[in-house]
């Protein structure tokens, strides 16, 4: 697929010149500068720059394979680049414990004993963390809070639900007072009412200065939560910015999905010749069009199908989001 170039979005790099950083402090918490990663042949990850400041939830944006992991295990200090730094604190991070010590990183993978309760566990890495006494009981207690799981403390973590494990997953991460939270996909696999949870006290977290890189496959998520966005595909981080600024980018576009029975490829070739067409997917069964005029296309997309044999069952007309975005740059949605 050809890229297409974004207009009207200001890199992240440009805000504290633009006055768009989410506060006013000059220096970046993360700074990621020409980061690259190759195994073997394969460049996973191709010049990726942008920053983080205090009180900015950056979210990252990629399919499967896209780079997100070795982006973000490289600014945890886990994984070397071939070329690049990231910077923490003004500080590289694979170079000093200083920086490290400013990092709360959330892994993908629940990364707690479940024989042990939530304050055992939180006990366990707070002493990994160099607490020890009256501090690393006022730490536990505090992460306990902020999670909302002090009545729960003392009862085992294997019996949590996953909502819950989430949850005190987080609040390893905050024991050591980080500046900057790093989140692989902290809510996955819950249910909507433990993911809003989560998510709140992100807010409040962020709203206390503290700056958060969260990777999430829910597009929904980091378009609510997040004041700034990264998309990143083939290593290359394709273009970043405000959500508002990249959905306008589309220039007003509007999506126009169908649920069809029949032979949908020919009814997605034929509405990538309409005009005023910009993309045309199979999404999880539905045809799904980002178009100018919804209400242009339609008649023709149902006069199409009818001609192809195909029957629509369902017609729905939304404006373009985030996702939208997405699809437009990549060519892929996020389960690719």
């Amino acid at each position: 697929m050809a890229r297409v170039a974004v207009t009207g979005v200001i890199p992240i790099q440009q805000e504290r010149a633009t006055g768009r950083a989410a506060t006013p402090a000059a220096v970046p918490v993360l700074a990621c500068r020409d980061l690259v990663k190759a195994y073997g042949d394969r460049t996973a990850v191709a010049g990726v720059s942008f920053e983080v400041f205090p009180g900015q939830a950056f979210g990252l944006l990629g399919p499967n394979g896209a780079g997100k992991t070795s982006t973000i295990k490289m600014i945890c200090g886990l994984l070397d680049p071939d070329r690049g730094e990231a910077l923490i604190g003004g500080k590289r991070v694979a170079k000093s414990a200083e920086a490290r010590r400013l990092l709360g990183y959330v892994p993908h993978e629940i990364a707690l004993y479940p024989d042990l309760s939530a304050r055992e566990n939180l006990e366990f890495w707070g002493r990994l963390y160099g607490l020890r006494g009256k501090r690393l009981t006022q730490r536990v207690d505090y992460a306990l809070e902020v999670v909302d799981l002090v009545e729960r403390g003392d009862d085992r973590v294997g019996e949590f639900s996953s909502g819950m494990q989430r949850r005190c997953n987080l609040a390893v991460a905050l024991l050591g007072e980080p500046r900057l939270l790093v989140l692989d996909e902290p809510t996955v696999g819950v249910d909507p009412q433990s993911r809003g949870a989560i998510l709140e006290r992100l807010e409040e977290l962020r709203a206390s200065g503290v700056a958060i890189l969260l990777a999430s496959h829910y597009i929904d998520e980091v378009e609510r939560f997040c004041n700034s966005v990264g998309i990143i595909d083939h290593g290359k981080l394709v273009v970043h910015g405000r959500p508002a600024d990249l959905i306008a980018s589309l220039g007003g576009a509007q999506r126009l999905e169908v649920e069809a029975t029949g032979n949908v490829g020919a009814l997605i070739q034929t509405a990538f010749g309409m005009p005023g067409v910009h993309q045309a997917r199979l999404i999880d069964g539905s045809v799904r069009l980002s178009v100018d005029n919804a209400a242009a296309t339609l008649p023709a997309l149902v006069e199409a199908a009818h001609a192809l044999g195909i029957e629509l069952s369902s017609i729905d007309i939304g404006t373009a989001n985030l996702e939208a975005v997405f699809l437009h740059l990549t060519g892929r949605t996020m389960r690719d």
